[in-house]
């Protein structure tokens, strides 16, 4: 028989000691986990003895905790009608809701969506609406963050080369990808903790990607469960299964996680899966750093140790928190084991070299790479991934492996115009990661739509002043990338150094 908690009850499990906390409508005991919680006892303890449901919601799906805690930790259930009436929430009121400074798409002083004209205003406004914590996790790169920057800056080092007296009157932007039609050559990226910008998280950026017609790649750390997001998917026009998908992986430490997970992707319909290399060691975000530094400073809890055995601060950042169980020792050798548990296409995410690039299409089972520095956020002064993508087309080429794989590249992408270079330069398709959740935490779904639009308008444009007709159309010798590996601006990006925030130092207390 279920056993029933009244609040009191929990109420008096406060303490390190003795550490109980309700998690919809669940009452845990934590006392034994609070060394192994990932992101560090502290942030249990800020809830021992009362519903943890909020502060568990920001950053994890539902469902996770069933696949986390054992079953006998899970002491019975909590009597809802004995919660005081000063400390029950809305319903509505979720926990992002609370955070953020207007998120709910209209009000808040934001402009109308229609006047929003560009990739860049997402940002602007997400900018000023979203809640300090979100705001530097989202936007936040590695060390000074010049790969950051220079992710965007190098779009503007490749200059157009026009073919005129075309007929353009009929543009078509549909391609394929990994198998799937699409309606452009962009994908929505893996990006993580989508509450903290939207209630929903990820399942609007499902929902958006349906009705467009291109493909979500789900993160690993989505603050939403797959189930979820796959729940939400668009069924095909005909009625020929779901709109596809594809799933981005971390690997776990614990390998059999890692199958149990990637297996659930395959049976759910996951079309490919995005296995992501470039993270063995978390770059050092000091913007997302800092924030939370000063949130834990009164009290930071003692540290436990990553997969490398190494003592890892918790008070460091939302990315430093959820990031521990990353298997750092995943190697090349580790590729045939991860062939062996899925039928699926497996494609290399952080590949940042030509010889990385040929070894990639040199493995079997491996149908892709992704030219990437994970957005500026791992290794700064590392170069941008529009820069890499010509060499390692010309390597691939010159093996013979040009056809063997497909290549996409992310990073900086904010023009329907760099769609266009890196098409030209030989990627399939380019990934979209920040502008996607800058415009689900400020307009949700129709945001994300009114982004999707604005690179298929901008796409078509350039596609038409180019003198091309379709994707296929598209060539190398359409651009210039004579100035591509100077690494410095040669044009002011103003757009773009308006919406960037500037690193700071630490505020003083003097």
């Amino acid at each position: 028989m279920t056993k029933v908690f009244t609040h009191k009850d929990v109420s008096l499990h406060s303490t390190r000691d003795s550490c109980h906390v309700i998690i919809h409508n669940k009452v845990y005991n934590l006392t034994n986990f609070l060394s192994e919680h990932p992101g560090g006892a502290r942030i249990i303890l800020r809830e021992a003895g009362t519903d943890a449901t909020a502060a568990y919601s920001k950053y994890h799906p539902a469902e996770l905790i069933s696949n986390v805690l054992s079953p006998d930790l899970c002491l019975g259930v909590l009597d809802t009608t004995s919660v005081p009436i000063s400390l029950k929430q809305p319903e509505e009121q979720t926990a992002g809701q609370r955070k953020s400074r207007d998120i709910s798409g209209g009000g808040g002083g934001k402009p109308d969506l229609a006047s929003v004209l560009n990739v860049f205003d997402f940002e602007a406004i997400a900018r000023k609406t979203l809640s300090r914590e979100a705001w530097v996790y989202y936007s936040s790169g590695s060390g000074d963050e010049i790969t950051l920057r220079d992710n965007r800056q190098s779009f503007n080092r490749i200059a157009m080369i026009p073919r005129v007296l075309v007929n353009v009157s009929s543009i078509s932007t549909t391609t394929r990808l990994l198998g799937s039609h699409c309606a452009m050559p962009i994908y929505i990226s893996s990006c993580a903790l989508g509450k903290l910008g939207h209630p929903e998280g990820e399942v609007v950026l499902t929902r958006a990607a349906g009705t467009r017609n291109v493909i979500q790649m789900m993160p690993t750390l989505a603050s939403c469960g797959l189930d979820e997001m796959l729940d939400a998917r668009r069924p095909k026009e005909g009625g020929d299964g779901w709109q596809d998908t594809w799933f981005q992986l971390y690997v776990n430490s614990d390998r059999e996680v890692t199958k149990r997970v990637v297996q659930h992707a395959e049976k759910r319909g996951c079309k490919g899966l995005f296995v992501t290399v470039d993270a063995p060691w978390l770059g050092r975000r000091e913007k997302d750093m800092r924030v939370k530094y000063v949130d834990d400073a009164p009290d930071i809890q003692k540290r436990e140790t990553d997969t490398n055995g190494k003592l890892v601060n918790r008070a460091e950042g939302a990315a430093r928190a959820i990031s521990s169980f990353i298997d750092s020792k995943l190697a090349w050798s580790d590729l045939s084991w991860l062939a062996s548990i899925t039928s699926l296409p497996i494609v290399l995410k952080g590949i940042q070299c030509a010889e990385d690039a040929v070894r990639a299409a040199r493995t079997p089972r491996i149908a892709g790479i992704v030219v990437s520095n994970h957005g500026g956020r791992q290794l700064d002064t590392s170069r941008s991934g529009i820069e890499i993508l010509p060499e390692v087309m010309d390597a691939l080429n010159a093996a013979g492996l040009k056809r063997r794989i497909e290549v996409f590249v992310d990073g900086g992408v904010r023009r329907g115009t760099d769609v266009f270079k890196a098409l030209a330069l030989g990627a399939a398709g380019v990934g979209i990661g920040r502008p996607t959740l800058y415009a689900m935490s400020t307009y949700g779904q129709a945001g994300v739509e009114r982004l999707l639009d604005i690179f298929k308008e901008e796409l078509e444009g350039c596609m038409g002043l180019m003198g091309v007709t379709k994707i296929s159309e598209i060539r190398r010798d359409m651009v210039d990338t004579k100035y591509l590996g100077a690494r410095v601006s040669v044009v002011k990006d103003f757009l773009h150094e308006n919406a960037y925030e500037a690193m700071e130092f630490p505020t003083s207390k003097l």
